[in-house]
């Protein structure tokens, strides 16, 4: 199995208009993959412009808010050329396509790393935050997963994020909870 890392993209379209998607990364070699669903306006994007900035934050809010309807996420830019990056991310990656692997599912664009940088300190690894990535991972495909089985990690996720939430991971749990109750999976 890979390693997949989980970050926010930051991609922009032709005009430059941003947009923002959490998505797992996979290392291949010394190489990023970026493999968005179809359709989708990540995968339109790094169509249009071929590069995009992966933000490693430890703010779980982005990851839930991005999949309930909150990317109004402040940014700052990057170097010229790439979309601009997360304000509050701890360090981000300037990402260039190198190559595209088409896929009737799932395109992998093949990126090569331009630049990094970072900008704080990381504070340490939090259950609650990755309780809310995984949370964050079930509520992108709730219609592709059986409701039973979204319901029964939903409630072991809760368990981990009442011992060892702050206030960012229990928001970002609460609004990810509330996105798959309307749906009728929990």
């Amino acid at each position: 199995m890979p390693l997949i890392r989980e970050t926010i993209v930051v991609t922009a379209d032709a005009a430059g208009v941003p947009h923002i998607a959490p998505l797992g990364l996979i290392a291949e070699g010394g190489h990023w993959i970026i493999a968005p669903f179809r359709p989708s306006t990540t995968l339109d994007n790094l169509r249009a412009r071929r590069v995009a900035v992966a933000n490693l934050t430890d703010d779980a809010r982005v990851f839930a808010g991005c999949l309930t309807g909150r990317r109004d996420w402040p940014l700052v830019a990057t170097a010229p050329g790439f979309p601009p990056r997360l304000a509050q991310a701890l360090a981000h990656w300037e990402l260039e396509v190198v190559e595209t692997l088409e896929d009737a599912q799932r395109p992998r664009f093949i990126c090569r790393v331009a630049r990094t940088e970072a900008h704080a300190a990381y504070e340490g690894f939090n259950r609650a935050f990755a309780a809310v990535v995984e949370a964050a991972v079930l509520a992108s495909r709730l219609d592709f997963l059986p409701h039973a089985e979204i319901e029964a990690e939903f409630a072991r996720l809760k368990i981990t994020v009442g011992k060892t939430a702050g206030a960012r991971e229990a928001e970002a749990f609460s609004w990810l909870e509330a996105k798959v109750a309307a749906h009728g999976a929990i």
